[in-house]
């Protein structure tokens, strides 16, 4: 298995330890399997990976707490089902990172 391999793996186990009402940031993520600037390829795995192994994508947000996709239809449905898991965004559509932040093995739930 090459690394590329190892780190998609890494990504895909992470996201689906993230439980209800929590997210976690792409860069986060990156992070935490070992790879700190790999953000974007992060993002890349969600969008090509999600439906196939039944990610729960739309727990992703960017290092804002903000959701990353443009004001569309895809904003719509991420913002709606974190609305539903009790994750409440402020004004400015923002999400409180201290409040919401699931940080895996540091006991956080």
């Amino acid at each position: 298995m090459d690394d590329m391999e190892d780190f998609t793996g890494a990504v895909i186990e992470t996201v689906k330890l993230i439980p209800r009402g929590k997210v976690m940031t792409y860069g986060q993520i990156a992070s935490f399997v070992g790879s700190p600037r790999s953000s974007r390829q992060v993002s890349r795995i969600l969008h090509s990976c999600s439906e196939k192994f039944s990610l729960p994508w739309h727990r992703i947000v960017n290092s804002k707490g903000e959701i990353a996709f443009k004001r569309n239809q895809a904003y719509s449905e991420q913002k709606t089902l974190l609305e539903g898991e009790g994750i409440v965004f402020d004004k400015e559509g923002r999400i409180d990172l201290d409040k919401f932040l699931f940080k895996p093995f540091n006991g956080n739930s």
